[in-house]
């Protein structure tokens, strides 16, 4: 009797995980759906401000183009003025870094560090949550005033830039607010946090993102997004060739 208890104990243990799993992965779709603009393009600028303990602050500003149903965009690079027109392109799965001085296009890893900084290549890319991650725990949380998912995750291919996370989802709309970032040997990395989005049509986007190093003590990037315009942009934007007659 003892040993059916057991197992049936294990069984609905199993259960419940599995449920919750399951509840956590259509989470991580939503998030994905509420995130991406499928039926056009969108634009924005962006200021990055990058503090080190090492290098003191830099301010970065550039223009962005994004255009989610090809998972393509384009960063511009407008100030500071030794650096304009350097650019990071992606297309066809693959990224670029040109360079306007030698006027050549470099390949680059979407899990690269983003300028020197403590955002990644792939924060400014589409949503991709649902396909870069599976959910292997979820539970509900507080965070701050809000109600949240919690959701604990693993890569799906060692694509991505964090092989785990952990990341709380609003209750309504589903975003995510905060995210902590793991290294295989389960290091703390980074913690990211999003505390404002504004709405474009039916999608959400982070006008605010904090990305703070969790290795390097009191290092730290925010990126603030105003100018957020969607609407069709032309196929052209997002090629070699735009990049090059831009910088012109």
């Amino acid at each position: 009797m003892k040993m059916i208890t057991s197992v049936l104990a294990t069984t609905l243990l199993l259960s419940g995980t599995l449920a919750a799993a399951d509840s956590g992965n259509e989470v991580l779709a939503a998030v994905d759906k509420n995130t991406n603009l499928l039926d056009s393009d969108i634009s924005m600028i962006a200021t990055m401000i990058t503090e080190s303990e090492a290098d003191g602050v830099e301010k970065n500003i550039v223009r962005m183009f994004r255009r989610d149903r090809d998972d393509k965009f384009l960063i511009l690079f407008q100030e500071p003025e030794n650096i304009r027109g350097q650019g990071y392109l992606q297309v066809d799965e693959t990224l670029y870094f040109y360079d306007p001085e030698s006027r050549k296009f470099t390949h680059t890893s979407i899990k690269d560090s983003f300028k020197d900084s403590d955002a990644n290549n792939s924060d400014f890319g589409s949503s991709t949550w649902a396909a870069d991650y599976r959910v292997t725990s979820s539970e509900p949380a507080t965070l701050g005033k809000f109600s949240t998912h919690m959701l604990t995750l693993e890569a799906t291919s060692d694509e991505v830039t964090y092989p785990s996370m952990t990341i709380w989802v609003n209750d309504s709309p589903q975003l995510v607010l905060k995210a902590e970032s793991f290294s295989l040997s389960e290091r703390l990395m980074r913690t990211s946090y999003y505390p404002s989005y504004t709405q474009t049509g039916n999608a959400f986007f982070a006008t605010k993102m904090i990305f703070v190093d969790e290795v390097v003590s009191g290092d730290k990037t925010t990126l603030t997004f105003d100018q957020v315009n969607a609407g069709d942009l032309e196929d052209s934007v997002f090629t070699k060739a735009y990049v090059e007659r831009v910088n012109k």
